[in-house]
């Protein structure tokens, strides 16, 4: 397993509108330059532990859909889900939250989790040879935007 990756924003707002974004993983290719969002499914409505989420991702002509598990939902503080392959968790995406004297400061951070197989084949349906360095460039444009969606 490599060293997680992540991406550090503060933002003038609180907590608990923060975590009303990044939860709302539908609305998550409003931000992200990958992720193109998706749909709660399995009976799944919304962030829960448990929860799956069936998501579509573009990079260039390639496109790909993917499901994900919610594994942490304490709001507003921590939200993580996992990109499930066979039944393996590839990799976790997670959003933390703290309070800050002016709003809050978030930390999104993506730990990869894939074999070298699963490197390999990832590589080869997505495109990107270095997932991390890929992922680092994609999650500031999505806290970039998601600072821009919050009134910042």
């Amino acid at each position: 397993m490599s060293q997680p990756v992540s991406v550090v924003r503060e933002v003038a707002a609180s907590p608990e509108k923060v975590w009303s974004l990044v939860t709302d993983l539908p609305r998550m290719g409003e931000w992200s330059p990958e992720n193109q969002g998706g749909e709660w499914v399995k009976g799944a409505t919304g962030p829960a532990v448990g929860a799956l989420f069936k998501g579509r991702n573009s990079n260039g002509k390639r496109s790909w859909s993917t499901q994900v598990k919610v594994l942490e939902c304490d709001a507003p503080r921590k939200f993580s889900f996992a990109l499930m392959v066979g039944g393996r968790s590839w990799c976790d995406w997670v959003y933390e939250v703290e309070p800050t004297a002016t709003g809050a400061r978030v930390t999104h951070s993506w730990i990869d989790r894939r074999s070298r197989s699963g490197k390999w084949i990832g590589k080869k349906l997505s495109g990107v040879a270095d997932r991390a360095v890929h992922n680092r460039a994609n999650m500031e444009v999505t806290l970039d935007n998601l600072v821009k969606a919050l009134g910042n």
